[in-house]
């Protein structure tokens, strides 16, 4: 049988991301449009908008799909969020990874970049890593190096698997960091660095606090994205380090922000 088959899997695989992309460019696709498009039938692309809806990519109105617009408040779940931009991400973190040096005590907040990032720190010796997220903690410790001292803050679990709240704050304050990698829900000129989490908000202050340097790791899409608490003005950022598909007026609203403006890819 055809249906079901890898090539079959992967062909879905392809069109997906290829709807996915027309959604983000123009704000919205209409089925009729697609089944021309792709040369499929209409309940195949019915299938595909549901899949990507399932993931939580987009929304499903009548006749086709649109762009997710979150409000302030909405948080996605960590699986959500790690199937975005992955390449996007995968080139962020690639170019984070250069900032850090063997023997530094850095830390990494909660989110889908920073656990890239952490994929590529585990080969680095000697390195000290503090973090309130579950899914980076867990990717040092399956590397189980001797020479790395991996810290978990305590705290109440979010949607995102970061560890937030009083418990998390005064561990954080007991630490000197050099470098702490900030993932991000959202970037604006007017709030600066977002969360839709305000426990979140209090927790990665109390990162921002402890670190001399504060490196930013948000993809395109974060740009005008809004959460309902500010982290840290745009300003404070020493490094803001994004991706190529970053709007041109937005990447010069961040070069006179920032400290240093990094392009990946």
């Amino acid at each position: 049988m055809r249906d079901g088959g890898y090539g079959e899997h992967v062909l879905a695989q392809q069109r997906q991301t290829a709807i996915l992309e027309r959604v983000r460019l123009h704000g919205g696709v209409r089925v009729s449009d697609l089944v021309v498009e792709f040369g499929v039938s209409d309940m195949t692309i019915r299938r595909d908008l549901e899949a990507l809806a399932d993931q939580g990519l987009v929304a499903k109105v009548h006749g086709g799909a649109t762009v997710i617009r979150p409000g302030s408040t909405e948080e996605p779940g960590f699986a959500a969020k790690s199937v975005r931009n992955r390449a996007e991400k995968a080139a962020i973190a690639a170019r984070a990874a250069e900032l850090v040096r063997p023997g530094m005590a850095v830390a990494l907040s909660a989110g889908t970049t920073t656990a890239e990032l952490a994929r590529r720190l585990v080969s680095v010796p000697e390195l000290t890593v503090v973090t309130n997220s579950v899914p980076v903690a867990d990717v040092f410790f399956a590397s189980s190096r001797p020479d790395q001292t991996v810290v978990l803050t305590g705290g109440v679990r979010t949607p995102s698997d970061a560890l937030v709240g009083p418990v998390a704050v005064a561990a954080i304050r007991t630490f000197h960091l050099d470098l702490l990698f900030l993932g991000v829900h959202g970037m604006s000129e007017r709030a600066g660095f977002t969360t839709p989490n305000l426990m979140e908000a209090e927790t990665d202050r109390a990162l921002v606090a402890a670190a001399e340097r504060l490196v930013v790791l948000a993809d395109h899409s974060k740009w005008d994205l809004l959460g309902i608490s500010t982290i840290a003005a745009l300003g404070e950022a020493d490094v803001l380090v994004t991706d190529g598909r970053l709007a041109q007026d937005a990447q010069g609203a961040l070069e006179g922000a920032v400290g240093e403006l990094v392009i990946a890819g």
